[in-house]
């Protein structure tokens, strides 16, 4: 099993959505659909589940709007993704991450964010790891602090693959354009 944060939701369900910047080169991630395309046939081929933690999910409904019944049908009816909530097992997950934080001197771990938004990450790494999810597919920094701190791997939309053949449709568009 994997988690997919909002981001990464957000960008399987509405390409069109902002897209993460590359730390590498200052600019947008390129080749998006097809990497996340990429990476869906990839996880289906393995019958891997795409775990979906309620907290995310909240953010990926406040900006469906009008959308958000049809958005979460459309969701639900995916037989890929499982919709996880932040239950007694997550809770008491995020208490021991917390409580380790506190016991090392520093309850945010380093963190600049604020408490709440730290919460909200620590959240969602907790329905991962009692989920047993072997990683966190996620562009949110903090988010990948706390993944890492607990040993699950955080995978960013830049080091997705994508077929060659991305470039070459690419590389075509260009020629049909001059």
């Amino acid at each position: 099993m994997i988690v997919f944060d909002s981001t990464m939701l957000l960008l399987t369900i509405r390409p069109d959505v902002d897209v993460p910047i590359d730390e590498k080169t200052g600019k947008p991630v390129d080749y998006v659909e097809a990497r996340v395309n990429t990476l869906l046939e990839t996880l289906e081929k393995q019958k891997t589940k795409i775990i979906i933690p309620t907290p995310a999910l909240s953010e990926v409904l406040i900006d469906a709007g009008n959308d958000m019944a049809s958005l979460l049908q459309d969701i639900q009816k995916n037989s890929t993704f499982q919709i996880k909530p932040f239950d007694t097992l997550a809770a008491a997950e995020l208490a021991a991450i917390t409580f380790d934080a506190k016991i090392s001197g520093d309850k945010k771990s380093g963190s600049n964010e604020t408490w709440a938004k730290i919460k909200f990450d620590r959240q969602i790494v907790a329905i991962a790891k009692v989920h047993k999810a072997t990683a966190i597919y996620s562009d949110d920094k903090g988010l990948a602090k706390f993944a890492k701190k607990t040993n699950i791997d955080v995978v960013k939309l830049v080091d997705l693959p994508f077929p060659d053949s991305a470039k070459q449709l690419s590389l075509l568009d260009l020629d049909k354009r001059k």
